[in-house]
């Protein structure tokens, strides 16, 4: 046996506990003598099991004196209560192994671990087979203090169901054991976890499984090891108890007694291979000193080993990048050129029925820009000679480029005010339930959704928020969200937002119901530890933590955009693909920038923290409908066509004297009639030369045609010409440069304006002085 040493007092009555015994009260060999063997047998079952009749002064007692001073003493350690029920089982406990050990011929102190399992059982019914069957089911959790204070077992992983509670507090003592377990309670209450109810029973058991386990009932003691041992040794199995060991730890390492649990993110997936030995040597090396962020790295290390499978295949002299040209650098981007999806792939099992298909344009550039992203940091490290510059050799081909540019993936104007709605009356009957019941408070979801339904923030700008990123503000002064005056009532509601992707921290107005919701959730909000912001690597007291961990920005794709998706009763996908947080982004700049009154390019990139307006392009798309009004105020068709009047004569066409040859339409230019027909390709339309088809208005002729009773009014559209538009938009002195070019040109009639003896410097009437429109031809 091993006992353990005991640890000195800490402070003035302090209750640390001690080993009940030590190595020097247990004597003798491991074997048992004849004399013991006999004497347990003369003894017999009426005095082992100490029942009513039994002798105490019987002579065998003396005999085995060394096998039962331990056991006595193990038992008048414990803390529980001499009630008749509790000395009748540590009693035929005693006899239970007094028995085994004549049967075995060797002390219990000298068992091994499968003989102390053999006599407690794997679980109670096995311990009914082994033991005698006048050894009620109560005898075996002190046959198991016995084994754990005299025979170093402390494999209670394997005894099944065992109540790990009562064991510790009978061996280390109630009041210790309760104590321990209202310190880990406090910290674990403090930061949100479940477990840190009084009615929990999960986190007592693992907890005194690992004080068990220590051989130690002070949280002081529990050092590192013990938490790696049970998770390498899987005691534990996995599921609930795995998890809440997971949180005792961090309770533990929070008390500063040992090291907090390593972030796992479960199953990884293998790293690819399959690159030549020398070219996957260049690219950990590349990878090891990048300082690109580990996505991004992980990302280009990905497409590297793909291209040295590509070059393992086709270019063998290239699987060193030493040993790479400008003439492979051609051929690797002609091959990527027509590279279809599982081209040198290790593994296509993810990839269905995309299987085959040509790469997409941005798969392209984005394998370019990684060998492009290797070449030249080898390069600038020297690790490489510039043999090639890889910003040429390696650019993106102008066809590849070309299918490149802004093409945000908007959701939708019905699905976005759905998903609007069910975001804003979010209720509990619509949140994830696990058998603990709810993972975050609803608030905390509430507040989530409704930063990722307004915000227009990035999943991970969302999961970075800080305590206190709400502000509000009157007319330049900061007031409080909760008051009730009338400022606060029209008060701006502000979103400090971290450093992200692209730039600073930066403050944009957002929506106040955001802001509200916000609120709401920080005024339940546990007080959580600070933790590390990876991106700027300094320590932040973030929104959104719960059970002193940070609401991962994952959380938003997986389980936050489901919930409106279901309680709207819309798809989680569209034609454009899953709904996603940044296809939220890119809905909200583009209706920012479709509005009535719109955000201007500039004004989108500052609320959105874009460093350039070419990045906000990515994200502000313009609908037909404002491209259409757009359109329409432009006046393309206006600026290009005028309407002028057109008299129609009907008893002209009716009598048949326009079959004839007489005119029947008169074209009012405002100061006469032109009766030209085909008027509207005279060259002269714009300034008339007043030739034999004019009739002016002031004479009789007109007049008497103005008069007349079957006459109707219709509009034409006259197209103009580049000379004429600018007439009518310029003013008289591009008219005069018209008149000039005019003079020479013959009229319908035939003279020009000089036969007409027309001053080029005479102010003609232009058709711009009646009546315009859009209408080709109307009454």
């Amino acid at each position: 046996m091993t006992a353990a040493p005991a640890g000195p007092a800490r402070g003035p009555g302090a209750a640390r506990w001690q080993w009940p015994i030590s190595t020097d009260m247990i004597g003798g060999g491991v074997v048992l003598r004849e004399a013991e063997v006999t004497a347990i047998g003369e003894l017999g079952l009426g005095n082992l099991r100490r029942l009513k009749w039994h002798d105490p002064d019987a002579p065998g007692w003396a005999a085995i004196r060394r096998l039962l001073r331990p056991l006595e003493l193990a038992d008048s350690s414990l803390d529980s209560p001499p009630t008749s029920h509790r000395c009748r089982a540590t009693a035929d406990a005693t006899a239970v192994l007094l028995l085994r050990c004549a049967q075995s011929g060797r002390a219990y102190w000298g068992w091994t671990a499968e003989e102390w399992v053999e006599v407690v059982g794997a679980d109670q019914a096995g311990f009914r087979r082994s033991a005698p069957a006048w050894a009620d089911d109560a005898v075996r959790s002190y046959v198991a203090n016995h084994a754990y204070l005299l025979g170093a077992f402390n494999e209670f992983h394997r005894l099944g169901s065992f109540q790990r509670l009562p064991l510790a507090r009978r061996i280390f003592g109630r009041t210790r054991v309760d104590s321990e377990i209202r310190k880990v309670r406090a910290v674990l209450a403090g930061w949100g976890y479940q477990l840190g109810r009084d009615d929990d029973k999960l986190l007592p058991m693992v907890v005194c499984q690992l004080f068990l386990l220590n051989r130690s009932p002070h949280l002081e003691d529990l050092a590192t090891e013990p938490f790696d041992r049970v998770r390498a040794e899987r005691l534990f199995g996995s599921g609930a108890r795995l998890n809440t060991l997971h949180a005792v730890q961090r309770a533990v390492a929070a008390l500063g007694f040992c090291r907090p649990p390593v972030l796992t993110t479960g199953r990884t997936t293998p790293k690819a291979g399959g690159a030549p030995q020398v070219w996957t040597q260049w690219v950990e090396r590349w990878h090891a000193t990048s300082t690109l962020t580990p996505n991004t790295r992980g990302g280009v290390r990905s497409n590297l080993l793909k291209i040295g499978r590509w070059a393992a295949a086709e270019q063998p002299d290239a699987a060193d990048p030493a040993a790479w040209t400008r003439q492979t650098c051609a051929s690797l981007v002609a091959a990527l050129d027509r590279m279809n999806v599982g081209d040198y792939a290790e593994r296509t099992i993810g990839l269905k029925d995309r299987l085959g298909k040509p790469l997409e344009a941005s798969t392209k550039a984005s394998q370019l820009a990684a060998v492009r992203t290797f070449f030249r940091d080898c390069q600038e490290w020297e690790w490489l000679p510039r043999r090639f510059d890889p910003q040429r050799a390696l650019a993106t081909p102008r066809s590849i480029a070309a299918l490149l540019g802004p093409d945000p993936r908007v959701i939708a104007d019905d699905i976005w005010a759905k998903l609007l709605w069910a975001g804003l009356n979010l209720e509990p009957d619509d949140l994830p339930v696990n058998q603990a019941g709810f993972f975050y408070p609803l608030e905390l979801v509430r507040a989530v959704t409704l930063t990722w339904l307004f915000s227009g923030q990035r999943s991970d700008e969302i999961a970075r928020l800080r305590v206190g990123c709400i502000r509000w503000q009157y007319d330049g002064h900061n007031i409080r969200g909760d008051a009730s005056d009338v400022l606060a009532r029209d008060a701006i509601c502000l979103l400090d937002v971290p450093t992200h992707k692209t730039g600073t921290s930066f403050t944009k107005p957002i929506d106040p119901l955001m802001g509200e919701a916000i609120e709401a959730w920080q005024a339940i909000r546990p007080a959580q530890p600070k933790m590390v912001d990876r991106r700027t690597g300094e320590q932040a007291d973030f929104l959104f933590a719960f059970r002193a961990r940070r609401v991962p920005a994952t959380y938003i794709n997986g389980t936050i955009i489901p919930l409106p998706c279901r309680k709207a009763g819309v798809p989680a996908a569209d034609v454009r693909g899953n709904i996603t947080s940044h296809r939220a982004r890119s809905t909200i700049a583009s209706q920012l920038y479709n509005a009535k009154e719109p955000m201007t390019l500039f004004e989108l990139q500052a609320w959105l923290g874009h460093r350039s307006p070419q990045s906000t392009q990515f994200y502000a798309k313009i609908t037909p409908t404002t491209l259409t009004k757009a359109y329409d105020d432009a006046g393309y068709f206006a600026r290009n066509v005028r309407t002028i009047e057109v008299l129609l004569d009907r008893d002209a066409v009716t009598n048949g004297a326009a079959a004839a040859g007489q005119p029947w339409q008169y074209y009012d230019l405002g100061h006469g009639f032109c009766n030209y027909t085909f008027f509207e390709q005279c060259q002269h339309r714009m300034a008339c030369a007043k030739c034999d088809f004019y009739t002016p208005k002031n004479s009789t002729k007109a007049q008497l045609l103005e008069a007349k009773e079957n006459l109707q009014r219709m509009s034409v559209s006259i197209p103009l010409t580049d000379d004429e538009r600018a007439a009518v938009d310029d003013g008289q002195a591009a008219l005069d440069r018209l008149l000039d070019q005019l003079i020479d040109v013959p009229t319908p009639a035939g003279p020009t304006p000089r036969d007409l003896s027309i001053p080029a410097t005479a102010t003609l009437l232009p058709i711009v002085d009646v009546r315009q429109g859009t209408d080709s031809l109307r009454p």
